[in-house]
């Protein structure tokens, strides 16, 4: 699953797709906390981090993640199949921000999107469309990624790629950790992505994070330091796990809800 590309892609593509639909939004799981067996916590701090994201490929979790214009959360239920993310992007007070619900159950999909600011109106087809959740035919989102649910990578941020780029690592307490990883050797992670690494420039080989694990050692937060360089500003980009084990199945949109996606949205999302 992909996430923090969404952003600006899809804020950009928005305005220049002819009759793109829109609206979104949703409530974030609650937390709980599972009493499921989990091995000792390894006591090396690099060995610890790698170990504690063996539960999230297990796929029975909420998330959270933000940083920079993106905010996000959402679940994943791999017994019935499904998953879904609210995802919030902020285009600041001169552009236009957007939020997306996206809902995945087995080989079906949906998408729910919402406009605003003041530059809402720019996007064609929006006002007709709001508050519809929009059906994915998936014979036209063969190739269209993110449109889809893969299983095999159940992951929002990525984070066993960001715990294998560690380079130094300390524990600061119980259960707490910091230190630096190398952002040039996290392909796989869309917490740090390749934009935010390929401006970071000579400083990608230190980057300082946090991370917290849960008394069974399964990684509860993980935040990245990202430092300010050329014209970007310093930002910290995290994500949280929780309800592991215990989350429900994701239910499908109300049918008087939706309407099947446009040919317009397809071309979005492949932008």
């Amino acid at each position: 699953m992909n996430i923090r590309r969404w952003s600006v892609g899809l804020l950009a593509a928005a305005l220049f797709v002819p009759g793109l639909a829109a609206c979104a939004s949703g409530d974030a799981e609650p937390a709980s906390d599972s009493r499921s067996a989990a091995p000792a916590v390894p006591a090396d701090p690099k060995e610890a981090l790698l170990a504690s994201t063996k539960e999230i490929s297990k796929g029975n979790f909420a998330f959270t993640i933000g940083g920079g214009e993106l905010t996000g959360s959402g679940k994943v239920h791999a017994p019935s199949k499904s998953a879904e993310m609210k995802m919030a992007a902020d285009g600041g007070s001169d552009g236009i921000s957007m939020d997306m619900h996206l809902v995945f159950i087995d080989t079906e999909s949906w998408v729910k999107l919402e406009f605003t600011g003041p530059m809402a109106d720019a996007v064609p087809g929006a006002k007709a469309m709001k508050g519809k959740y929009q059906h994915v035919d998936r014979t036209k989102a063969q190739d269209i990624e993110d449109l889809k649910f893969d299983l095999a990578d159940v992951d929002p941020a990525g984070s066993e790629a960001l715990m294998k780029a560690v380079t130094d690592v300390r524990k600061t307490g119980e259960g707490a950790y910091a230190g630096t990883l190398d952002a040039t050797k996290t392909t796989g992670s869309d917490l740090l992505d390749a934009d935010t690494i390929k401006g970071l420039a000579d400083k990608a080989g230190a980057v300082p994070f946090t991370a917290k694990l849960d008394a069974q050692g399964r990684l509860v937060e993980f935040a990245v330091q990202v430092p300010a360089s050329g014209d970007s500003k310093a930002q910290d980009l995290s994500v949280t796990y929780a309800d592991y084990g215990a989350v429900t199945a994701v239910q499908q949109p109300p049918a008087d809800q939706v309407v099947e996606a446009s040919d317009q949205v397809y071309e979005m999302f492949k932008s």
